[in-house]
């Protein structure tokens, strides 16, 4: 019985491979680095849209890359935005180049499965970008087993994460936030703390120079250059909050809205100066009630962070009503032996 077992698993692994080997049928698979050759993509999903592609492409640091999937007829099947940061660092490598992707992509309806046209996308952008960047990273995946077999094939590895989104649809965000942290939000207002959007060139230094300094110690976080916040301010997509008191801003947060959902992106407060106005409570708070007064379905944190048993961040998040689900973040590293190395290590 166990012979058998393993004659199954063998000839499983062997077809598994093998279909691997082939691509698509009818699917040619292209990769833009260049505006003027970008075909007419899908723009529902602001993460995977030619928007952030061209202000990705006019922000120093930064290179996108558009893996487009077509079809026999030439139209657009899925389309999956990479973007390429040069980053510096105090430690060896002291300059390297880091990939990241949010989300899946896009799909259109079609005969083709999302999964397969996913496992084409990612095997594409992997041998293009093996040796132009460090390491991969592809984060905030729709489900936690999304491409699994795709990302293993491709030598990627799975770090356990976590996300956390409020749903503001079937209650208010007054219904689902604690009491204790409603009071401290109300205290504050009280107090003189104000929000909102970035309106003048002075409002959007103030913004950048403290998102920062917030995340000056934080090598994992990746702040580009601010002229990429001037171009998100530009675009109809996005929208720059800061928290005032007496005219010093202390909060900011930076959200995009795509797909009747809004994505909580960069953030920053100065809390330990401000302790008793709870800059970071307000800020948050803000972003959430202006996603819910213009009809957003949900509201996404992107960057709560791994799962560990106390995450103070985590914690504070979950105080606004929301849900916390366990997901992955894949990642690959472009040195082989350090790949095999950190496979091991998160083996799961």
């Amino acid at each position: 019985m166990e012979s058998g077992s393993k004659f199954f698993t063998f000839h499983y692994s062997l077809f598994t491979f093998f279909s691997y080997l082939c691509s698509v049928k009818g699917i040619k698979t292209v990769i833009y680095s260049r505006a003027e050759k970008l075909p007419q993509v899908e723009e529902s999903n602001f993460f995977h849209s030619r928007q952030l592609f061209l202000i990705s492409a006019s922000t120093p640091k930064m290179k996108p890359y558009m893996v487009v999937c077509s079809d026999e007829d030439g139209h657009v099947v899925s389309q999956l935005l990479a973007t390429v940061r040069y980053r510096t660092s105090f430690l060896p490598p002291f300059f390297f180049m880091h990939c990241r992707v949010v989300g899946e992509g896009t799909y259109a309806e079609s005969d083709y499965k999302k999964d397969e046209l996913f496992g084409e996308m990612l095997t594409a952008l992997t041998k293009k970008l093996n040796k132009r960047s460090l390491y991969i990273e592809v984060s905030n995946l729709s489900q936690k087993m999304f491409g699994y077999r795709h990302f293993r094939h491709n030598e990627y590895f799975p770090v356990h994460w976590m996300s956390i989104h409020n749903s503001l649809h079937s209650k208010t965000p007054e219904e689902r936030i604690t009491e204790k942290m409603m009071h401290r939000i109300e205290m504050a207002y009280s107090r003189g703390v104000t929000c909102q959007t970035v309106e003048s060139e002075d409002d959007l230094k103030a913004f950048n120079k403290l998102l920062r300094h917030h995340h000056w110690f934080k090598p994992k976080r990746y702040i580009p250059d601010s002229q990429f916040f001037i171009k998100l301010r530009e675009g109809n997509r996005c929208q720059l909050f800061i928290t005032k008191y007496r005219n010093h801003v202390i909060g900011c947060s930076a959200c995009v809205y795509s797909d009747m959902d809004a994505d909580l992106w960069y953030s920053a407060f100065r809390r330990k100066t401000y302790l008793p106005l709870h800059p970071d409570a307000v800020t948050i708070w803000h972003a959430i009630k202006y996603a819910h007064e213009h009809g957003y379905q949900h509201i996404n944190f992107l960057d709560v962070g791994l799962p560990f048993r106390k995450n103070t961040f985590r914690d504070f998040i979950l105080r606004f009503g929301g849900k916390p689900v366990s997901t992955f973040r894949w990642f690959r590293c472009s040195i082989r032996w350090i790949n095999s190395l950190l496979k091991w290590i998160y083996r799961d």
